[in-house]
């Protein structure tokens, strides 16, 4: 082999190895594989040109550069503190946090510089605004009602930018010394005016049952006299109907069961007793007994 013929044989392989050099970096530089969790944002010639999604992607090379590369992650902003006064014109210092995610790149790399920045400067000023338009209590009392809203109006505020809110959340709301001593006395003076009226409403719940007591006390002796006057008539009525069938044996026999009925009282009475009968008080009472044994 002729001089020439080397020279023209290693000409032709460093043409070859040339070639497959350009070919690798055409392949290299046309061929992009994106991370599921990232997006590339493509420019050609300083203008955007598309974004790439996750998976192997194709661009032209040196013609198309990967500008930018985007997490779509979740993130949560650090937690940031305001101060706002609310409706009654309370001072409150409000700690805040913001998670977001990135859903159009292209939007958040032309349109905003500083994302964080901006949505922390976005959330204090709705948050401020929110809480302007209510009272204290109602901060506390309607806390997730607010957080919704000031979820929407961030979503509604940050759209433009390609963002998507995923969550807002109030952490604390915190009050200063003199607020806190001043609620502390009026929850004092709640307390102890619930307790009066627990107590009051007690002694009154006790004069209702004790009349109820004496009412039902009432309506008992009421029938028990009702029943023993019922009683007493009943006798009256046996007694009148065998006096109007028997005649004076039958009032005498009552007249009789009535003296015994005295005579066992007075026997058994206490202490030393003096009675005065007439004169024919004995000859009475011997016939009483004699027409209780059946005798006439």
């Amino acid at each position: 082999m002729t001089e020439d013929q080397l020279i023209g044989l290693i000409s032709q392989n460093i043409l070859y190895l040339l070639g497959a050099i350009l070919i690798a970096v055409i392949i290299f530089k046309g061929i992009r594989i994106v991370p599921q969790s990232e997006k590339y944002v493509v420019e050609r010639f300083g203008r955007l040109h598309s974004v790439l999604g996750p998976g192997i992607n194709f661009i032209v090379p040196f013609l198309d550069a990967v500008a930018h590369r985007i997490s779509i992650l979740e993130r949560q902003l650090p937690t940031a503190s305001q101060d706002a006064i609310t409706k009654d014109n309370v001072l409150v210092q409000v700690d805040t946090s913001v998670f977001y995610r990135i859903t159009e790149p292209e939007k958040t790399v032309y349109r905003i510089r500083d994302v964080d920045a901006a949505i922390s400067t976005t959330v204090a000023g709705i948050v401020r605004a929110e809480i302007g338009k209510m009272d204290l209590d109602e901060v506390q009392s309607n806390r997730n009602q607010l957080i919704s809203t000031i979820k929407e109006l961030v979503e509604s505020s940050v759209d433009d930018w390609g963002i998507e809110v995923t969550r807002a959340e109030i952490l604390d709301v915190n009050l200063d010394q003199a607020t806190r001593d001043a609620m502390l006395q009026q929850l004092n003076a709640e307390r102890a005016r619930r307790a009066q009226v627990t107590e009051a409403e007690g002694a009154k719940r006790a004069v209702e049952l004790n009349a109820d007591a004496e009412l039902y006390a009432a309506e008992q002796i009421a029938k028990a006299r009702r029943i023993e006057a019922d009683a007493e008539a009943y006798a009256t009525q046996v007694v009148a109907k065998a006096i109007a069938d028997h005649g004076i044996e039958a009032a005498q026999y009552q007249v009789a069961l009535k003296q015994v009925d005295a005579l066992n009282a007075l026997g058994n009475g206490t202490g030393k007793q003096t009675i005065v009968l007439p004169a024919n008080a004995l000859e009475a009472f011997g016939d009483a007994f004699k027409m209780l044994k059946g005798g006439k």
